[in-house]
């Protein structure tokens, strides 16, 4: 369905304004993918939206390793936000505990997660440096 609608060259017609600023485009793909992980697990998302984003992250010329980093770490986080939250349902259920003490043991965690999902937008040579020595 996603080929069949032409969702990626809709997406890039969509976020076109933002091609000329990679970092405004991340931050506006990492909410995007933050708001689809509320919904839905990890595995799904990956699936759905890599084939849908990755057209767009090669037109603005981000590099593919950087985003898939910052992709996985923001699927991470998908994992222990509520609604959802595969993670916090496990925990919940393993400490026989609510999910409402599972999520208020976790915000600290979380917070944490987005300061250093901010930092890496912001400063792209912190995944790129380091994943350059692996690769080069």
């Amino acid at each position: 369905m996603i080929t069949v609608a032409n969702l990626p060259a809709e997406v890039i017609k969509l976020l076109q304004p933002l091609l000329d600023s990679p970092t405004l485009l991340m931050f506006a793909i990492m909410v995007l993918v933050m708001v689809v992980g509320t919904a839905m697990d990890m595995t799904p998302t990956i699936l759905i939206l890599t084939p849908v984003l990755m057209p767009l992250v090669k037109a603005a010329g981000i590099d593919p390793v950087y985003f898939g980093v910052l992709f996985m770490i923001n699927n991470a986080i998908g994992l222990i936000t509520p609604p959802v939250g595969t993670v916090l349902s496990t925990v919940a259920g393993v400490g026989k505990i609510s999910m409402d003490e599972v999520t208020k043991g976790v915000w600290p965690f979380m917070a944490a997660q987005f300061v250093v999902m901010f930092l890496l937008v912001l400063f792209p040579s912190l995944v790129l440096v380091p994943a350059r020595w692996f690769y080069n």
